[in-house]
């Protein structure tokens, strides 16, 4: 058994530690927010937040991530107000929507570490793929929310 610290909540999961992250947040604890992309860290669909960093969890075990605080696009906020998800339904980023979980939380973790980022900034860091090619959106919606958690 190994436990997991997931959306402030404890987790039990009766899965061997190379268990890739986020199988075990799909088909065990049924959170599908986290998306299957490519399996190989690529695309960032299925990024979520290991102590507050952005992590490709197909790439990462849940025997590294034991003990860490994870938080999944379910535990980002409680009802869709998180800044970021405010600045992309403003924006009206998504388009198919499969890659936008992923975009939200690589997102939040550039926000935490840098609060007004440039379109350089946001290139640099935002390697997440979006099929639809919504990428002006996604930083037109990236700079909205650096706006809206500033003025919060």
């Amino acid at each position: 058994m190994i436990t997991l610290e997931v959306n402030r909540n404890s987790h039990k999961v009766d899965v061997t530690p190379g268990t890739p992250l986020l199988w075990v947040l799909r088909d065990h604890l049924k959170l599908h927010g986290t998306k299957y992309g490519c399996g190989i860290e690529q695309c960032g669909a299925c990024t979520v937040h290991v102590n507050g960093r952005a992590v490709r969890s197909c790439g990462i075990t849940v025997g590294e991530v034991a003990g860490k605080a994870i938080t999944t696009i379910e535990g980002l906020s409680p009802d869709s107000t998180h800044p970021v998800q405010q600045a992309w339904i403003e924006v009206d980023v998504p388009q198919c929507g499969y890659c936008q979980t992923g975009m939200i939380m690589a997102t939040a973790a550039l926000l935490e570490r840098n609060s007004m980022p440039s379109d350089r900034d946001i290139d640099r860091t935002i390697s997440n793929i979006c099929r639809c090619g919504t990428y002006n959106q996604v930083r037109q919606a990236i700079h909205r929310a650096a706006q809206l958690k500033e003025g919060a």
